[in-house]
């Protein structure tokens, strides 16, 4: 997973191409958790929610399960470029998050990243370039749920 892009806020003054809502739904491919070497950052609060999940103490969570990069912390990846707790023996056919009920608010918030918001294309691009099979699937997500998601990154 790659680190969302930095942009300014949508405003909520302005039409948002999404006013309908997004239609979406995860069919646990993990592919959002897969690719290229990228960033899954994480808080320090959510670091400890971490820890304290797999009952560990922060430091060692820390040390075995992340990585300095640019002066932050991110979750580390496999050699396999993908997220160091995703699982995909467990349930076969399927890809798990090891730390579902505490991961970070990146992994959360996907796909409504406001980098994925910008534009109609920019959401196909999503869905192409992940790929990402639950985009423009299931149920309509509002747009109150969207911009809930998409306002909890920072900029």
């Amino acid at each position: 997973m790659s680190e969302p892009a930095a942009t300014p806020a949508a405003s909520t003054d302005q039409h948002e191409w999404y006013a309908d809502g997004l239609r979406f739904h995860c069919t646990q491919c993990g592919n959002c958790c897969t690719g290229p070497p990228g960033a899954v950052w994480f808080t320090p609060d959510e670091g400890r929610r971490i820890a304290d999940h797999l009952r560990l103490d922060l430091g060692t969570f820390l040390a075995r399960y992340t990585r300095e990069l640019d002066g932050r912390r991110s979750l580390r990846e496999r050699k396999t470029e993908h997220c160091i707790f995703l699982d995909r023996k467990t349930l076969p056919g399927r890809a798990v998050c090891g730390i579902y009920d505490a991961r970070p608010t990146q992994c959360r918030t996907w796909p409504f990243w406001r980098s994925n918001l910008e534009s109609p294309h920019a959401w196909q691009t999503a869905k192409i370039c992940t790929p990402c099979p639950g985009m423009n699937t299931g149920p309509l997500v509002p747009i109150d749920h969207i911009r809930i998601r998409r306002d909890a990154l920072p900029d």
